[in-house]
């Protein structure tokens, strides 16, 4: 088997128009969400996610419950949300175990929630959700970083754009350490006037292909 095919997981998904508690076996996922819209009657909330192929994640009442718990009503707030989805083999329907989604982490939340929850009829016990371990943001590629700082540099000297400015817009790409913000908002010194170095008025020194 080659090296970029040793999974079987895809042999096992069920051909289906949603996320199911089947694809979850032995795994989780983590989700961010990019969209929320009405269902059917049956399945009133649909949650689209980024790589979700089409299959969206359609939750039961209970887990609708603990997202609007913990993001409130409206669903487009939702948008940008992350959750970590897992299968629970208690689930059962019609008295029989089947197996359905739950959700174990959540983000927007600081610390772990709990809720209470109908488990059988006419008992009630709590849920609860850990906040998502949110992943430390990638650094700004420092060969890209030392390549781009003189450009960034004379942008500022121009007046083209202040240091946090440029800060700002490099961090879209990547987080910057203190002491690359530090380079970046270093005093520069005034140009005599007429110096070879000067800006020429209306040119432009960096570009978004800098950043």
């Amino acid at each position: 088997m080659s090296d970029d095919n040793h999974s079987l997981r895809d042999t096992i998904e069920p051909k289906s128009d949603q996320l199911n508690a089947d694809d979850l076996m032995g795994t989780t996922k983590t989700i961010t969400i990019t969209d929320v819209k009405r269902g059917d009657s049956d399945q009133p909330v649909m949650i689209n996610y980024e790589g979700d192929n089409g299959r969206p994640y359609k939750p039961c009442k209970s887990m609708r419950r603990v997202m609007i718990h913990a993001w409130g009503d409206d669903g487009r707030q939702w948008i940008g949300q992350r959750m970590t989805l897992y299968q629970d083999p208690e689930v059962k329907f019609g008295g029989v175990k089947v197996g359905g989604i739950r959700i174990s982490h959540l983000s927007g939340i600081d610390q772990p929630m709990s809720i209470s929850l109908t488990a059988t009829r006419g008992k009630r016990s709590p849920y609860k959700v850990e906040p998502v371990k949110e992943e430390a943001p990638k650094a700004y590629p420092q060969a890209e970083y030392e390549k781009n700082l003189p450009a960034w540099r004379d942008a500022i000297a121009a007046g083209k754009m202040t240091a946090d400015q440029v800060v700002k817009r490099a961090e879209k790409k990547g987080a910057l350490t203190d002491e690359q913000k530090a380079a970046i908002r270093e005093p520069i010194a005034e140009r005599e006037p007429g110096s070879d170095d000067e800006p020429i008025e209306g040119e432009t020194t960096t570009t978004d292909k800098e950043f």
